[in-house]
């Protein structure tokens, strides 16, 4: 391998990566950055995040800017939702298909302008999702274009009911007027940011969208400020296992290009009522006319073990397996193990009975309502 292919292969590493490893973080190679998996361990963090706050790096994912007088239609081609719907300063859940209603990537929007928009894709995803828009927004017929931030952005999440009392200190932007799904530009401690009240833990909190270079200031300042309120830095571990309690899709575990939206559980995402034509309208309006292949469901294990990405699902007493598990974990908030699957749309009834296969046995476990967790109103 020449010096050249080496450092193309290389992952890339956040502005954050030295404050990472002051901190002591265990570094894991993810979508191709260097990202810290834990600090001082998945459990530790995860329980910070439900009972005080934690703080996560998240620069790895993308920040894509849609500008211009048909930035809102343009984008209402390109996705399934309606991003013309969007009141400025306000942000909504999304997804980008294929032409025959696979996934591409689930997505968040927020509409910071008139004509102005952010989309925030996956890490893994965010190439392929700024290619696609590159297509789709001329396509449209609208005029729209796209300026890909993601290398200029760095993303920074403060998650956990101490959260707002952490960083109101801190910013110009008042955090109990943002709703839910909402954005707002402003200042932290001096620092230029778009502060959106969004998140991937089933917590309150906030996601800062500052300038690459200012990160690790800021990260520094708010482990100070948080200190007394409980905040710790948390890695992609304690993301993990905090957004699966809560019920919320990964992309390549839930989400793929083979699954549609409405088998995820997420028909609701889909605006098949909205004007005009986008891309997937047709398989989409074809799948939903027909009903989903499979379907989503949650799963509490009635038996000691602990389900895993890739186990198979089998319906009692059959040795086929008839699904199979797409997340799973021993739940440190609720202290059972729990997981994710695809099975059969007449299996997918809360309290049917299914077996995981768990390394050489089967282990009971019984579809349940999801989220797991939902935090205390």
């Amino acid at each position: 391998m020449s010096e050249t292919e080496a450092r193309v292969e290389a992952p890339k590493r956040t502005a954050l990566h030295a404050a990472h490893q002051r901190a002591g973080a265990r570094l894991i190679d993810f979508a191709g950055w260097e990202m810290p998996v834990q600090y001082t361990g998945i459990m530790d963090e995860h329980r910070a995040v439900r009972s005080s706050a934690g703080m996560f790096d998240l620069s790895h994912m993308g920040e894509l800017w849609v500008d211009g007088p048909g930035a809102a239609e343009a984008l209402a081609y390109a996705l399934v939702t309606d991003p013309t719907k969007l009141a400025v300063g306000r942000a909504h859940y999304s997804m980008i298909v294929t032409e025959d209603g696979g996934i591409i990537d689930d997505l968040i929007v927020y509409r910071t302008g008139e004509q102005r928009f952010l989309v925030v894709p996956n890490a893994s995803n965010a190439p392929a999702v700024a290619a696609a828009l590159r297509e789709r927004l001329p396509a449209s017929g609208y005029a729209a274009t796209l300026d890909d931030a993601s290398m200029r952005t760095s993303l920074i999440a403060v998650q956990g009911p101490n959260a707002r009392a952490i960083l109101q200190p801190l910013t110009d932007v008042q955090l109990g007027s943002l709703k839910y799904y909402a954005i707002a530009h402003g200042t932290v401690d001096g620092t230029d940011a778009w502060v959106a009240r969004t998140g991937y833990t089933g917590e309150d909190g906030f996601e800062l969208f500052v300038e690459w270079d200012a990160a690790p200031r800021l990260w520094d300042r708010l482990l100070e400020a948080g200190a007394s309120h409980g905040l710790v830095p948390a890695g992609l571990g304690a993301r993990d296992t905090l957004r699966l309690e809560a019920g919320m899709a990964l992309y390549g575990n839930e989400l793929d290009r083979h699954t549609r939206p409405a088998e995820a559980g997420l028909a609701r995402v889909v605006k098949l009522e909205k004007a005009g034509d986008f891309v997937g309208r047709a398989a989409l309006e074809a799948a939903a006319a027909v009903g989903p292949r499979k379907a989503l469901v949650g799963l509490e294990l009635r038996d000691r073990g602990i389900a895993r990405h890739g186990y198979p699902v089998h319906l009692p007493g059959h040795a086929d397996a008839a699904g199979i598990v797409t997340s799973g974990t021993l739940s440190p908030t609720l202290g059972i193990a729990i997981a994710m699957a695809y099975v059969p749309v007449d299996q997918a009834a809360p309290g049917t009975m299914l077996d995981i296969g768990v390394r050489a046995t089967r282990v009971p476990a019984e579809v349940v309502p999801l989220p797991f967790y939902k935090r205390p109103s």
